[in-house]
């Protein structure tokens, strides 16, 4: 059954995905203003009616008080490819720090160009930061927040961290507090897995850590709540969850 069920929700989520990329790169010569209600009021809406209907994979989402629409930065774990495709139905708006790679990939590259969101070219070193910082100063000028992972890649629920700097570059030169997002994905969408395993996907929305802290310090408080949080939630999963669990 949920080989089943992963297959009819791959095909038709794809298929959602694949036919929203190319109507944006159309839609995006035109009008940009358009491209953000498209897939945040419509296609995403769409997409999360149907990984809940489709696959079981039911969304929650906790610390809704400290979900903002602008004027933050959210520093979020990354485990799944649902965060992607999800966040977005929630953060408004959300500009997304993703590799450079990823925009050349014919119709899902432009989409990501023409949704707006920030590139980083990996190889280029401090240039690659500074051009980082530069179109996420745009961006929240224009009203948007950003969201980056901290860790730059998918990792598995429990792995051992890995955060880079980048999240500490924006954090001390926009001056902006910054959103803690601990998941729980890994368990119901792994990484390179076909299977969408049912249940229900946390997505917790932490304090904020305001700004004004040392680089150092800032990435220990980060990445210590980061941590300690998601630890809960694996073991609230683990519970709830236990062939998921087994299945990782």
């Amino acid at each position: 059954m949920i080989y089943l069920r992963s297959l009819i929700f791959n095909i038709v989520g794809y298929a959602t995905l694949g036919i929203g990329c190319i109507i944006t790169s159309v839609i995006g010569l035109f009008s940009r203003r358009i491209v953000i209600p498209f897939w945040n009021d419509g296609l995403l809406s769409f997409w999360v009616w149907s990984l809940k209907h489709l696959a079981g994979i039911e969304i929650e989402i906790r610390g809704r008080q400290y979900l903002k629409q602008e004027g933050v930065i959210y520093a979020g774990k990354h485990e799944s490819a649902l965060e992607t495709y999800c966040l977005s139905n929630y953060i408004k708006k959300a500009s997304f720090v993703l590799k450079k790679e990823l925009t050349y990939i014919p119709f899902f590259g432009w989409a990501q160009y023409f949704y707006g969101m920030i590139p980083v070219d990996r190889s280029a070193g401090s240039r690659a930061m500074k051009d980082m910082f530069r179109h996420a100063r745009e961006k929240i000028a224009d009203g948007r927040p950003v969201l980056i992972f901290p860790e730059g890649t998918r990792r598995k629920p429990g792995d051992t961290p890995v955060y880079k700097p980048g999240v500490a570059l924006l954090y001390q030169h926009l001056n902006l507090p910054v959103v803690p997002i601990a998941v729980n994905t890994g368990f119901f969408w792994a990484k390179s897995s076909f299977l969408r395993y049912p249940g229900k996907v946390i997505f917790e929305f932490m304090e904020p850590i305001q700004p004004g802290l040392d680089k150092k310090t800032f990435m220990n408080e980060l990445q210590t709540r980061l941590e300690n949080k998601c630890a809960e939630l694996n073991a609230e999963t683990m519970r709830n969850y236990p062939h998921n669990a087994l299945s990782k």
